[in-house]
């Protein structure tokens, strides 16, 4: 963290934000080729047989480019479904395909999908300065191991964060080891010593 000293009118507070960069893949064996991942091709297919219908969300094999479906409802009843969920399979809506990927039940992998929003640059905090507040916002629910988010947020190594948070400067609600994916605060407090152990940018 830098080594400017905090201003007098600091709020003590900072955000963080987990922001997407797209859909998860879902993970399902393609038919056609060795590939396990599937895109959303933004398509939501849906066919009538009298009164029962059938709605698929269509994926697409990243590798061979295969189109394959995933059922959404299987004979279901037309006046069962709400009029404005029906208009948002027939239009496509994004907001009613992401709904889909995300509760497709398959597994998801997530790589590639978030990326992490700092207000940074932290100030060295001395031991009589309040602890500072940091929220976690997650805009994707992606699960990221809480460390990866620290090493990534703090800009420093492994090794010192796990080091802070072995000495209580940071404060977490939950395990460094753990899997987050929803919003969480965390609280950073002061040293008498600057942390070392900063990792070099990635390039």
């Amino acid at each position: 963290m830098s080594s400017t000293r905090v201003p007098a009118d600091v709020d003590w507070k900072s955000l963080w934000v987990i922001s997407e960069l797209g859909l998860p893949a879902i993970v399902k064996p393609c038919v056609s080729c060795r590939s396990t991942r599937h895109h959303p091709t933004g398509k939501i297919r849906m066919n009538a047989n009298g009164k029962l219908l059938d709605v698929w969300l269509l994926i697409g094999c990243e590798q061979c480019g295969r189109t394959s479906k995933i059922a959404v409802h299987e004979r279901i009843h037309v006046h069962a479904l709400d009029h404005d969920r029906l208009l948002t399979f027939e239009n496509n809506d994004p907001a009613m395909v992401r709904e889909l990927v995300l509760g497709a039940g398959h597994r998801l992998d997530w790589t590639g999908t978030w990326q992490l929003h700092t207000d940074m640059p932290f100030y060295e905090l001395a031991p009589d300065d309040p602890a500072l507040e940091v929220l976690v916002r997650f805009e994707l629910p992606a699960p990221i191991r809480v460390e990866k988010l620290l090493t990534s947020g703090f800009g420093l190594s492994r090794s010192a964060v796990r080091g802070m948070v072995g000495s209580g400067r940071i404060r977490l609600p939950m395990a460094l080891d753990a899997k987050a994916r929803e919003d969480f605060t965390l609280y950073v407090a002061g040293a008498d010593e600057p942390d070392t152990g900063r990792a070099q940018p990635t390039p």
